[in-house]
């Protein structure tokens, strides 16, 4: 029966993970825009913020974060009163991992209509994980969210590469929960064992930034990007003297 409380709660974070907020918001945007064909294809803040702007991009920036939330929550709601209190954190971790599970695949976004208006399957899609990772966490201990906010906004203002903040803050969640097992705070290690294995899921969503990263060609963005444009203008500006 236990097992069966888990598949539960991986069933319903995959469900609130894989609703494409960022896609939907984009296609009400500009409906002959399909998220999937621009830029990176993934339906995060950081490319609905490049398709439609910063608004959208922070709408589902934090619309992301609010499904690996609701899917702690409502796992909770579900199954709070029916299970051991020794058992139910490691079906709120399923929860949460499925939620990160569901946004990088998303169901609802493998399928596209071809010419002839048949569904066909297109491959699994979706994005990296970092919104409903942080909202699971935020879920278990609401501080997770500022620490979640310094350490995105902090490395985009400085490092300029969403993948490396996205790195960094799947890295952060099982080091402090990490530390809260440690001093005692947590009685379980159910929410270490799920930040590592939802950091995994980040990093392997990250497979094509990592690369760039090794080869020197990550996209920089934000004001580090402006620095960079106005040091390539100054020196291209000298050489032409």
């Amino acid at each position: 029966m236990e097992i069966l409380y888990l598949i539960i709660a991986a069933l319903v974070g995959y469900i609130w993970g894989a609703i494409p907020f960022g896609f939907l918001y984009v296609k009400l945007k500009n409906k002959d825009m399909d998220l999937r064909d621009f830029g990176s294809g993934r339906t995060g803040g950081t490319n609905t913020l490049r398709a439609a702007g910063w608004q959208i991009g922070t709408l589902t920036a934090l619309s992301d974060v609010f499904k690996g939330w609701m899917g702690v929550m409502t796992t909770r709601w579900l199954l709070g009163n029916a299970i051991s209190t020794e058992l139910l954190p490691w079906a709120i971790i399923c929860a949460g991992i499925f939620a990160v599970t569901g946004h990088n695949w998303s169901i609802f976004l493998s399928w596209r209509r071809n010419e002839q208006g048949r569904l066909t399957f297109i491959g699994w899609r979706g994005g990296a994980g970092t919104g409903p990772n942080v909202g699971w966490s935020m879920a278990i201990w609401w501080v997770m969210f500022p620490i979640g906010f310094a350490v995105m906004v902090g490395t985009l203002l400085t490092v300029g590469m969403a993948s490396v903040a996205s790195m960094g803050m799947a890295a952060i969640i099982p080091i402090v929960f990490g530390i809260r097992y440690a001093l005692g705070i947590d009685a379980t290690p159910a929410y270490l064992v799920g930040g590592l294995v939802t950091m995994a899921l980040v990093l392997w969503a990250l497979r094509p930034n990592i690369k760039r990263l090794l080869e020197g060609k990550e996209r920089v963005v934000g004001p580090r990007a402006k620095r960079l444009a106005r040091k390539e203008q100054q020196m291209k500006a000298r050489q032409e003297k």
